[in-house]
C-alpha cells in the first residue's frame, strides 16, 4: 500500500504547487520546439536566476479513512547550475499504513533545454535502515555509495552506459519539463531515471485535451497515459512494464503554468489496495532570484 501511494507521488514530481490560470502549450512551447532553446532557461542563462517552489499532495482512502502523502520541492536555477531539494512524507493510521519520510537533493548543470546531473543524495528516515544513497556522475560511469549497502544491485544490474544516459529521479522529472516536444504530443518523450540501484524508463501515450482544476492550476490540460518500464536493478520477478498494485492506466495531465515549463498538474492511479489515488499540485510559485 505504501509503495503504491508513493509511486503515484514520485511519478508526479515534476514541478507543480497560489493558483495559476493558463492555457497549456503557449507560443513559447512552439518556439522551444522549433529552436531547441527553452525560453525559461534562456532567461536563466542570461543571468535572471529563477526559483520554483511547489507542493504535491496525494490522497487515498482506506475504509473511508484518508491516507495522504505530501512532497515539497525547491528548485533553484542559476545561469550555470541548479539545485533541487525535496521532502516527501506520508501520514496514515498505525497498523494500517506505514509512514514514509525521505529527503532528496540533486545538483548539476543547466543546459539550453535540459538539466544534467552531477550529484544526487537521498536519505530515508523510516526508522529502520535509514539508508543514505549518494550518486556522483562521471564521464564514463556513475559512482554510487549506499549506507547501509544494498544486498544486491538487481538482476541484471544497470550498466555504466545505462546509468550515464539516465538522470537521477529529481533531475529527470524536472528537466523533462524544459525539453522540446512535438506539437502533436505535449506528453513529451521518454524519461529515464536511475536512483542508485533501479533503472526505470517512463513513456507517455497522448489521449487528448481536457480541463483540470486543482489548488495550483485551473485551466486546460492534456491527458497522457503513463507506461513504466523497470529495466534494470530490480528483482527478476519485478522487471517489466506492469507495476504491481495498479489497476488500469496511470493518467497524467500536463499543462504549461509558466512559459517553457510543461509539467503534470494532476495524476490519477487506480490501485488494488486503496482504490483511486489522486495526486494534485497544491502550491506553485515562480520567483525571480537574480
Amino acid at each position: 500500500m505504501k509503495k503504491t501511494l508513493m509511486t503515484g507521488l514520485a511519478i508526479a514530481a515534476l514541478g507543480l504547487g497560489g493558483a495559476v490560470h493558463s492555457d497549456p502549450f503557449s507560443t513559447a512551447a512552439s518556439v522551444q520546439t522549433e529552436t531547441g532553446i527553452n525560453p525559461l532557461l534562456a532567461e536563466v542563462k542570461a543571468g535572471d536566476s529563477k526559483r520554483i517552489q511547489y507542493e504535491l499532495e496525494a490522497v487515498a482512502y482506506f475504509l473511508f479513512i484518508p491516507i495522504t502523502a505530501k512532497g515539497t520541492f525547491d528548485v533553484a536555477l542559476n545561469p550555470d547550475f541548479y539545485t533541487i531539494n525535496t521532502h516527501v512524507k506520508t501520514t496514515g493510521v498505525a497498523d494500517i499504513f506505514v509512514d514514509y519520510d525521505m529527503t532528496v537533493a540533486a545538483s548539476g548543470y543547466v543546459r539550453d533545454n535540459d538539466l544534467m546531473t552531477y550529484n544526487y543524495v537521498s536519505q530515508n528516515h523510516d526508522g529502520k535502515k535509514n539508508r543514505r544513497v549518494e550518486l556522483t556522475y562521471g564521464q564514463d560511469d556513475v559512482k554510487m555509495v549506499a549506507k547501509p549497502g544494498f544486498g544486491d544491485l538487481g538482476f541484471p544490474p544497470a550498466t555504466p552506459e545505462q546509468k550515464i544516459e539516465a538522470r537521477d529521479p529529481l533531475t529527470a522529472f524536472i528537466g523533462a519539463a524544459f525539453r522540446p516536444r512535438p506539437a502533436d504530443n505535449p506528453c513529451g518523450g521518454q524519461i529515464k531515471f536511475f536512483d542508485g540501484k533501479q533503472l526505470t524508463y517512463m513513456s507517455f501515450t497522448p489521449i487528448g485535451e481536457t480541463s483540470v482544476r486543482t489548488k495550483a492550476y485551473k485551466g486546460k490540460a492534456f491527458e497522457c497515459h503513463v507506461t513504466v518500464n523497470r529495466v534494470a536493478g530490480y528483482d527478476e520477478d519485478d522487471r517489466g512494464t506492469n507495476l504491481s498494485g495498479i489497476d488500469g492506466p496511470m493518467r497524467m495531465f500536463f499543462a504549461e503554468p509558466f512559459d517553457g515549463f510543461v509539467t503534470p498538474v494532476k495524476l490519477i492511479v487506480d490501485s488494488e489496495d486503496v482504490g483511486k489515488i489522486t495526486v494534485t499540485a497544491k502550491k506553485l510559485d515562480l520567483i525571480d532570484a537574480g
